[in-house]
């Protein structure tokens, strides 16, 4: 059974998050090569090997903003798993029939392969709810995102220029609203038979 302590290597995921160049240059270092030389051992390219990387730190990033990712597994096999199924995914899209994937056998543990599994199901949610919210109203759209944003609903109103009761009865209505067009999407029965 494993413990879900925080390891060390949270100072990545902190470094990503408080822009900390000194560590970010660390994992360019140590952990981009590796993703570079999977990925073009595997039908890709440098040019594609460095996008994977920037979309999976993008990730990592989000995650830690809006989760408060806590690491319980090395950063190293959490961050190529990341890459690793973003990689296959692209794969997948381009409609590539010759995918032949050379998997070589790393230290991943169980715990690197749930958090990976947690952060790919995050994007989706986020890529999901977002999709939705555009599809939206322009007062729904801009009490949500300010409400995500503002640090009171007070600050949501003033900014709206309408009243306190009005901007929370139409941010209760927006989301229960968006809630509903989310579980009616074909994309969230696919995220719910994917990852439920």
């Amino acid at each position: 059974m494993t413990t879900n302590k925080t390891h060390p290597d949270q100072q990545y995921v902190a470094a990503l998050v408080a822009n900390d160049h000194v560590l970010i240059d660390e994992i360019y270092l140590k952990f981009v090569p590796k993703v570079i030389a999977y990925i073009c051992k595997n039908n890709g390219d440098e040019a594609s090997a460095r996008d994977i990387v920037q979309e999976a730190l993008l990730t990592i990033y989000d995650q830690a903003k809006t989760k408060g990712l806590q690491l319980s597994c090395p950063f190293d096999a959490y961050f190529f798993l990341i890459c690793k199924r973003k990689w296959l995914n692209a794969l997948k899209k381009s409609g590539s029939k010759t995918v032949t994937i050379e998997d070589e056998r790393l230290s991943i543990t169980d715990d690197a392969d749930q958090q990976a599994l947690r952060t790919q199901q995050f994007e989706a949610q986020q890529k999901l709810y977002l999709s939705v919210l555009s599809e939206m109203g322009d007062i729904c759209k801009k009490i949500i995102t300010l409400g995500l944003t503002a640090a009171s609903m007070q600050e949501v109103a003033d900014q709206l220029d309408i009243t306190y009761a009005y901007a929370r009865k139409k941010k209760s209505l927006c989301i229960t609203k968006l809630t509903q067009l989310i579980k009616q999407s074909p994309q969230y029965r696919k995220l719910y038979k994917d990852y439920y």
